[in-house]
């Protein structure tokens, strides 16, 4: 079984139990204001594992399994070890919960919780291996760095304007996580990721 089923089952497991269990869902869920102490750091992980609605979790755990099992298929073949993929994506959930608890540290309304942070690591990872492969936005094909740029450029601006109550700083800096850690741990890759920018391919 790949890790990434594996992820996305225990996510599912935890997020179902978080919307029968109020009192699980508010121990789990990133609340900056509660954090005042170590024992609550566990919040910048934990929230990775809950969810708002069904909605949200069929969304997160979607893109999970279907990039994913891509990435961990290019770790492999790079020969990266493969704990290196769940150690990606639960750092990567941390890496982009940080920034939102830093921010939001003396708001005593603030919360936030979901995987995406974590799946925009994934995402990026595999942006890094495949940056011309074709990502569907919203049902529409787009090159995979194409999209990747207008992500980041989404989010950095949404994130100003705080008009919703999406954390697009997760989504920005999970993203970035994703990338960089990969480049770290894959660095030869790099020279065939910046000949591949080079050489656009495009097949729809």
């Amino acid at each position: 079984m790949s890790f990434t089923l594996i992820i996305v089952i225990i996510t599912v497991l935890i997020s179902l139990a978080a919307f029968n269990n109020e009192q699980l869902h508010h121990k789990l869920i990133l609340w900056p204001r509660r954090m005042d102490n170590p024992a609550e750091y566990h919040r910048l992980l934990t929230s990775g594992f809950i969810h708002a609605d069904y909605l949200h979790l069929i969304f997160n755990m979607l893109a999970l399994y279907l990039f994913g099992r891509n990435v961990e298929a290019f770790y492999a073949f790079s020969g990266m070890p493969a704990f290196l993929f769940p150690v990606m994506y639960l750092t990567g959930i941390v890496a982009a919960s940080l920034p939102s608890f830093s921010r939001h540290r003396n708001d005593p309304y603030y919360r936030s919780l979901g995987a995406s942070g974590g799946v925009a690591a994934v995402l990026f990872s595999f942006i890094y291996f495949a940056p011309w492969a074709v990502i569907y936005v919203w049902f529409i094909p787009v090159p995979g760095i194409i999209a990747a740029v207008g992500y980041l450029v989404y989010s950095a601006y949404m994130s100003k304007q705080q008009r919703d109550n999406v954390n697009h700083d997760a989504h920005f800096w999970g993203a970035v996580f994703g990338f960089v850690f990969t480049l770290l741990f894959a660095p030869d890759h790099g020279k065939e990721f910046l000949a591949r920018l080079l050489h656009p391919e495009f097949n729809f």
